[in-house]
């Protein structure tokens, strides 16, 4: 247990956050393994590209993540940086519950259907 005021420990709490702008969605209705299709293909990259690759890519999922990213973006230019500048640092998917549902097959038998749902999460970083 240490021995400083519980004030102070706030303090050093919060100076050790990630202060890099970032944008999180959570319970989004996309299985992660589509999810990390999409965000393969932008990670590393800078953003006006990283959005040029979303807004054409086929994938349900990339429509999802172009918000997610465009999200970021103005969370970084609202901190005062250049969107020219910025680079998808870190982009990933979390799994999130499963919905479980039941479809009917024949002489009565029931399959389950698992509907599952991620959290994404894309962090940026200036050049």
């Amino acid at each position: 247990m240490s021995t400083q005021h519980r004030s102070q420990y706030k303090v050093d709490r919060n100076a050790q956050k990630d202060t890099r702008p970032s944008a999180k969605l959570s319970y989004a209705r996309i299985p992660v393994q589509k999810a990390c299709f999409v965000m393969d293909a932008i990670r590393g990259k800078d953003v006006t590209t990283a959005l040029a690759i979303l807004q054409y890519n086929p994938r349900y999922a990339s429509s999802v993540v172009y918000k997610l990213l465009a999200s970021a973006a103005a969370n970084a230019e609202f901190k005062g940086m250049n969107k020219e500048n910025l680079v998808v640092a870190e982009c990933y998917a979390n799994n999130g519950p499963i919905m479980k549902r039941i479809q009917p097959r024949a002489q009565g038998r029931a399959y389950r259907i698992n509907k599952r749902m991620s959290h994404l999460s894309i962090i940026l970083d200036e050049r």
